[in-house]
């Protein structure tokens, strides 16, 4: 079954609110999304202000580029979680089956 991009969206800033600043093949594991589809993703959640691009700076003058999530992020991950508990409590409360008098 596929995922929607809502879904690739929260599971991209899952994986960087569980594991922290990550490379991008790192994230493309960890979300199990291609690359192409990834990039735009980042694009997408970059310019929503959900994610951050760094750039750290390691020996021999090398730049390393990671993702952070934001605070704007942490955000918006809580209420998706909230709201994803609280649709599955209402499915759980329409599975119960209706005694019938």
């Amino acid at each position: 079954m596929r995922r929607s991009k809502l879904e690739m969206y929260i599971d991209i800033l899952r994986v960087l609110a569980h594991h922290g600043p990550l490379k991008l093949t790192h994230i493309m594991y960890k979300a199990n999304v291609n690359c192409s589809v990834l990039k735009q993703s980042l694009d997408f959640l970059a310019r929503q202000n959900l994610i951050e691009e760094q750039n750290l700076h390691s020996r021999k003058d090398k730049t390393k580029v990671v993702y952070a999530i934001t605070e704007r992020g942490r955000t918006v991950l809580k209420y998706f979680r909230e709201l994803n508990s609280a649709l599955q409590i209402t499915e759980e409360a329409n599975k119960i089956p209706v005694m019938l008098y």
